[in-house]
């Protein structure tokens, strides 16, 4: 560890790590490798699909595309980084670039704090009011939902990063994670930071408290309309709709809540390291998974995009037979 220091930069901090000296790192590397590859392809699929498919065209599912593309954003923000690392002898990462992996990490979470509890309401909408559904979640209401949880994320990012590079930085550049978390780097600070940290409880808090309110306000009217409902088929629909935001919720809140809001006498890095992995490796990689395979109207736009590029190629097949063969127009509209 002294040679690394001794070869940066005296602004360069260094990364630890996920596992620091573990005889399994081929194993971990192979396995967070995987979760990366699965996780960029599946938001990258349901952006798709969602852009694609006019019946995914509604509001539900646009607020489900900014919650895969935020995923995307995320999960590239910590695990290139990572995967570089772990087979790399210098675990650096400039004084820049951490700030940087800072603003996008606290943006993209904090989108997603206010994204989940605007899909929330969303259900309760649609459940409670599916009459004036169409009236309440129109383009222009999704649209300045979306913009309103961006917004809230990134400033968020420009309130807490400024605040964090800004903190001396003195003695051991060795931030016991595998990214710049921030308050894995505060405890590197040689000056009092209880201000600060004071301050980041009350706006993480605040981001959580929000949108948390939000999110037990719909699903107890939803649970009171479903509990009146007559028809069986109805109930268990809104069941289905509303469980898979519910399972999202409960991993991403109850990490987020962990890591900012428990004393630090519950922390230790190994348990810190493991809760910052499930929601920022694990969590993107299982969004999109259970939306898709809990929602029979994604399988089935899967399906017919299939379909479609399945009927194109073998009309492009008989297309290029028929005029290696020379048919004449008039017998191709016959058949």
């Amino acid at each position: 560890m002294t040679n690394i220091r001794n070869t940066t930069s005296s602004s360069d901090f260094i990364l630890l790590g996920l596992v620091v000296n573990s005889e399994a790192i081929g194993t971990i590397f192979t396995v967070i490798f995987a979760i990366f590859v699965v996780a960029i392809t599946a938001n990258l699929v349901m952006i798709f699909l969602i852009q694609v498919d006019p019946q995914l065209h509604t509001p539900m599912y646009f607020l489900l595309s900014q919650l895969s593309i935020m995923d995307t954003l995320l999960i590239c923000t910590t695990v290139p980084k990572l995967l570089v690392d772990m087979v790399s002898i210098e675990k650096t990462i400039s004084f820049v670039a951490c700030g940087i992996q800072i603003f996008l990490y606290s943006t993209m979470i904090g989108s997603e704090f206010f994204l989940l509890g605007l899909m929330a309401y969303d259900r309760y909408v649609a459940v409670c009011n599916p009459l004036r559904y169409p009236v309440l979640m129109n383009r222009k209401m999704c649209l300045l939902l979306a913009a309103g949880a961006w917004f809230g994320g990134s400033l968020d990012g420009f309130l807490l990063t400024p605040i964090t590079m800004n903190v001396p930085y003195c003695g051991s550049r060795s931030i016991n994670h595998f990214f710049c978390e921030m308050p894995a780097v505060l405890k590197l600070a040689c000056a009092d930071t209880s201000l600060y940290e004071t301050l980041m409880y009350i706006c993480c808090v605040l981001m959580l408290l929000i949108p948390i309110s939000t999110i037990s306000t719909s699903y107890s009217l939803i649970l009171l309309t479903v509990h009146r409902m007559r028809s069986v088929e109805g109930r268990k629909k809104a069941f289905t709709t509303c469980s898979s935001h519910l399972i999202v919720v409960s991993i991403f809140y109850g990490a987020a809540f962990y890591t900012y809001m428990l004393p630090q006498s519950f922390h230790t890095p190994e348990k810190d390291k493991v809760v910052s992995a499930l929601y920022t490796i694990v969590t993107p990689m299982l969004n999109p998974l259970i939306y898709s395979l809990r929602n029979k109207d994604v399988t089935a736009a899967f399906r017919r995009l299939v379909t479609r590029c399945s009927s194109s190629q073998k009309v492009g097949m008989v297309s290029s037979s028929d005029k290696k063969i020379g048919l004449p127009k008039s017998i191709l509209q016959d058949f």
